[in-house]
């Protein structure tokens, strides 16, 4: 006898759709960060190959970038400032490990890729796993974490980051409170590292999504999402709520009112 399906109520149903909503929306952010990644480091191999064997590289010399910058902008080509070259290039060369993560499809637009090039990696010995650490962080993690100088330190904020969820803005906050150098000097090194993880900023679909690096890779400008009407009206809706809940005494005159000065 088959078994009978569970009836659905209304309750079931509304934390159905916000099961679904929030797990799809989270695969979709994933999905798109990670092709952002592998964007930026596509970017940084092919300078890196053309600097080291392109035809004419001789002809352009220190002026690679900057004559690289104009000729991707003129094609429409997003974040492609010298600067940002210079960042893409210097995020292949401190993550070459991500060779090992590209699908099969992607390897195809890499035809200088060798499979018999040996890879380096991270020495230290709590360096993760190239799958594990691509499909954790988003790019502007990498940004920040190819700024770090020292690899032990940037070993170190990987693995508390892909460990903690750390959203962008906590990493940027532990880099910047120096906790490697403080987790180094603490004699109870489990007692600092629990104290951080309590309070850390942990990431979100929502945080996600607000990456300014998502919204020139999908094609969306910031003021598309949000315009300075939007803003004026939503800080101005929880104004008035506000002055309506302290009762009378309190005067909301206009949304917007001309003011002669002099």
């Amino acid at each position: 006898m088959a078994s009978r399906q569970p009836v659905l109520d209304f309750a079931g149903l509304v934390t159905s759709i916000q099961e679904a909503d929030a797990r799809l929306a989270a695969q979709a952010i994933r999905a798109v960060n990670f092709g952002l990644t592998l964007r930026n480091w596509a970017i940084g191999f092919y300078i890196a190959e053309f600097e080291l064997r392109g035809a004419d590289r001789s002809a352009y010399g220190d002026r690679l970038l900057t004559e690289l910058s104009k000729a991707l902008g003129a094609r429409q080509i997003s974040n492609t400032g010298r600067r940002q070259l210079y960042q893409y290039l210097s995020f292949y060369r401190a993550y070459p490990q991500i060779v090992r993560t590209l699908p099969a499809q992607f390897r195809r637009l890499l035809p200088a890729l060798s499979p018999s090039r040996k890879v380096r990696t991270a020495s230290a010995p709590f360096a993760l796993a190239p799958d594990k650490l691509f499909g954790s962080l988003s790019y502007s993690h990498f940004e920040l974490l190819v700024g770090l100088d020292d690899p032990l330190a940037r070993a170190y904020y990987e693995a508390e980051c892909v460990r903690g969820h750390w959203s962008v803005r906590e990493l940027k906050r532990q880099i910047g409170t120096l906790c490697f150098e403080r987790s180094g000097l603490s004699r109870n090194k489990k007692e600092l590292a629990a104290l951080i993880r309590s309070g850390a900023e942990r990431d979100t679909a929502r945080l996600a999504v607000r990456d300014p690096y998502v919204f020139e890779f999908l094609g969306i400008k910031s003021k598309e999402v949000m315009s300075e009407s939007d803003l004026e009206d939503g800080l101005l809706d929880k104004l008035q709520d506000f002055l309506l809940e302290l009762g009378h005494g309190f005067c909301f005159e206009a949304r917007q009112k001309r003011i002669l000065i002099g």
